[in-house]
């Protein structure tokens, strides 16, 4: 069977599980809810007490002063804060994150697709269990990434809303080469554009358009080696100029965006100058890089949580290859300092977490990462929303509860401004109108 057929049979068996969770709202239904304080994406302070009207999906009033239009459901969430649902800039969510380095190696080769794409059905679950209605899909292969958007576009199964970039585009022998590490011959040919291996301009423009042809809505690239590929220096630049340039401007002319792994400055100097929409990582941008993205409004997604991820491996003696651990060591070491080096400077900076990299499900712990180190907790807040909407490219859909936004609304217990970390314990959570968390009231049907 080839492997387009098997990739058909995946989404089709994906699309077979119950949504556990998931309730359709009548056309025409109006739910208003309640809780004691609002913070809609935008603004500075809290507003007290939070009420938000929704109908049809979408948000048609926000405010203490809203009326309650008869026949409406009102859901009074008492003590809580009502946000706009979080979005994650940075996931893997075909990918699963194991303790065992050689056992997840071994499964990418010896699982069916069909089966990594039921797997993967639990990951985009529980990550719109924790509050994010939203994500970014940066790397993915065998169109596991597209048939997750799709099946929960369709409301076959829950999930957040996802952009998919189909296959991360690098080098040979790059981090985005999925063949790296493996004997030569062993997959029967070399990989090239289709697999987003690419050498030169013509081939980088090739993989954009192939990328762009089955599916992608966000390009992603590797501009720099990386802390998990096993054959290269985690900072050192992987594409030309010119390879990014060709990358960028044929992304840029699809009116698609480009997030750009990124741990070197040389290759962060590179990317910038191409035009990136955004660098995911950044470990070791020097000061040049930074006020290049000040300048030109380039974000910084830090993906605090994937060195969260590395160190609690560490600390645990879980075995990652020597040469792994040495370039996970550095990139601990250092991307903190560089996150605090952006955020002094004002670069503009979006909520981002590397999913897989660390258990799926925690993504809200990447708020309290970047407060405890130094971000104000209500900027905190505005990265996993407003600002990730603006990066996004959607902040005329989500992002901050308005009036004709969507109805992405999380609550969590409590003020997350005075605690940052009650953004870890959402228990309500809709998604276009659609309630599927209520640990408050009755369970979602």
């Amino acid at each position: 069977m080839t492997r387009k057929w098997m990739g058909a049979l995946a989404l089709c068996a994906a699309i077979l599980i119950p949504a556990a969770g998931h309730a359709q709202q009548a056309a025409g239904k109006t739910t208003v809810l309640k809780a004691a304080r609002l913070f809609d994406g935008k603004s500075n302070a809290l507003v007290t007490p939070g009420v938000v009207v929704v109908t049809d999906g979408k948000i048609t009033a926000v405010g203490a002063n809203s009326a309650v239009p008869a026949g409406a459901e009102v859901i009074d969430l008492g003590d809580a804060t009502l946000l706009p649902g979080f979005i994650d800039a940075h996931t893997h969510e075909s990918m699963m994150n194991s303790n065992d380095y050689k056992q997840r190696e071994l499964d990418a080769l010896q699982k069916s697709i069909a089966e990594q794409a039921l797997d993967a059905t639990s990951n985009v679950r529980v990550t719109l269990m924790a509050g994010f209605t939203t994500v970014r899909d940066v790397g993915s292969r065998d169109s596991l990434d597209v048939g997750l958007r799709n099946a929960i576009r369709d409301g076959k199964i829950p999930g957040p809303r996802m952009l998919v970039s189909v296959h991360a585009i690098g080098a040979t022998g790059g981090h985005c080469d999925d063949t790296d590490g493996y004997r030569q011959g062993l997959f029967g040919h070399e990989t090239g554009p289709e697999e987003g291996v690419i050498n030169g301009a013509d081939q980088a423009r090739y993989a954009v358009r192939l990328m762009h042809k089955y599916g992608a809505n966000v390009i992603k690239t590797c501009a720099s080696g990386g802390v998990l590929s096993p054959t290269d220096d985690v900072d050192t630049p992987q594409l030309t100029q010119e390879e990014l340039n060709a990358i960028v401007d044929e992304a840029h002319a699809l009116r698609l965006k480009v997030a750009t792994h990124c741990h070197g400055a040389e290759a962060g100097k590179r990317a910038i100058l191409a035009g990136v929409n955004s660098i995911e990582h950044g470990t070791f941008l020097n000061d040049e890089d930074l006020d290049m993205m000040k300048q030109r409004g380039t974000y910084l997604v830090p993906t605090l949580m994937a060195v969260q991820g590395l160190q609690e491996q560490l600390d645990k003696g879980i075995y990652i290859p020597p040469a792994i651990s040495i370039k996970a060591q550095m990139a601990i070491a250092n991307i903190r300092r560089t996150f605090q080096k952006a955020l002094a400077k004002g670069v503009n900076i979006g909520l981002g977490t590397d999913a897989a990299v660390y258990p799926h499900g925690r993504n809200p712990e990447e708020f309290h990462q970047m407060a405890d180190l130094g971000m104000k907790p209500i900027d905190a807040l505005k990265a996993g929303t407003s600002w990730d909407a603006e990066l996004l490219g959607m902040a005329d859909k989500i992002g901050t509860l308005e009036p004709n936004k969507l109805a992405d609304i999380v609550a969590v217990p409590g003020n997350p401004v005075e605690n940052i970390r009650q953004t870890e314990k959402a228990f309500f959570v809709m998604k276009e109108g659609v309630i599927y968390r209520n640990d408050r009231g009755a369970p979602a049907r």
